[in-house]
């Protein structure tokens, strides 16, 4: 007879406005997640390796001082309300322009200057895990639309890690989800990550310029250095988008250390997934590319790209999206 998830919640810190951040720790099947209310933050994920041995294979940080001086990898954070990129910080949406918050140059990255990952969730125990939610009222960040979000984390049968969003909303909105954590299946503290082996279902990117917005085509990966349908080790400068096939149900990713023996799987309901090698880390307190993201999400810009998968939300509409990330060894 099976058992449920393991699940337990602790004080962790407070904000310096007094707000109170809580932790929470679910584990089943050797698996064992900690969560934070602090941008839904997923801290650490521990999973053994082929010598059975547990490890860190989630970046993480060990206190929230850490997660509000470094804000910008976004560490394990939901992002949104709009995940990835908006050109120009704007977007027209039933004819009129909405301007939200240019935070990276003349851009919108990840919300703007105060999305869901630095925001406080309100948390609740379900079965085999948390579901953490917020609102986000109209007009903030200049988004329109007083948007009602939930992510709910729970431990599978298996120990695979379920992401499971939704969001509703009372004006016509854009709405785009994901999960901002890196993975180094060698250990967190093992340096860097490249060299792990990789494999998309994607036979498409979406190019970008030198803002990286993507400019609306479709390129074929095949003679690229894109090109992941067949596993290869993973190398330096990576930050793309890649539009997922159909899979009939098989993993869109997965990504393998050869020396530990873990295996990550990725299969999702979204149509793409940024690929995120974190050029970027300045070694405080991980060296560059000590995590490999595998955000899944739709696409950079869709407001601005009427070719791409609709990322429009409707009163009387939900958004949902999950994202399950396996764990095993070969």
């Amino acid at each position: 007879m099976t058992t449920g998830a393991a699940v337990h919640s602790e004080d962790f810190s407070t904000l310096g406005d007094g707000t109170p951040v809580r932790r929470w720790t679910l584990e089943r099947e050797g698996t064992r997640v900690r969560v934070l209310t602090y941008g839904a933050v997923v801290q650490s994920v521990a999973v053994p390796g082929r010598d059975g041995i547990r490890a860190e294979v989630a970046l993480g940080l060990p206190d929230l001082k850490g997660y509000e001086r470094h804000t910008g990898p976004y560490f394990g954070a939901v992002v949104g309300r709009y995940a990835n990129r908006i050109g120009g910080g704007s977007f027209v949406l039933d004819g009129r322009t909405h301007q939200v918050t240019r935070n990276e140059g003349r851009n919108t990255l990840h919300g703007g200057g105060r999305g869901f990952d630095k925001r406080v969730w309100d948390a609740e125990e379900v079965p085999d895990g948390v579901r953490l939610s917020l609102v986000a009222e109209d007009g903030e960040e200049g988004f329109p639309g007083r948007l009602a979000v939930s992510v709910t984390y729970t431990l599978d049968a298996d120990g695979a890690l379920r992401i499971a969003y939704r969001a509703t909303t009372d004006a016509p909105t854009v709405v785009n989800l994901t999960n901002h954590t890196y993975w180094n299946l060698a250990g967190a503290d093992s340096g860097s990550a490249l060299g792990h082996e990789l494999r998309l279902a994607a036979g498409r990117i979406t190019p970008r310029d030198e803002e990286s917005i993507p400019t609306g085509e479709f390129l074929p990966v095949e003679g690229t250095r894109f090109d992941f349908r067949e596993p290869k080790p993973v190398g330096p400068g990576y930050d793309t988008n890649y539009v997922l096939e159909e899979t009939g149900g098989e993993p869109a990713a997965e990504l393998y250390d050869p020396a530990s023996g873990r295996l990550l799987t990725v299969r999702t309901t979204e149509p793409g997934l940024q690929l995120y090698t974190a050029d970027h880390l300045d070694g405080d307190p991980y060296v560059p590319c000590a995590g490999i993201a595998l955000e899944t999400q739709h696409f950079p810009d869709a407001p601005n790209r009427p070719r791409f998968p609709s990322t429009v939300l409707r009163p009387g509409e939900e958004f949902t999206s999950t994202t399950v990330y396996g764990f095993s060894v070969r």
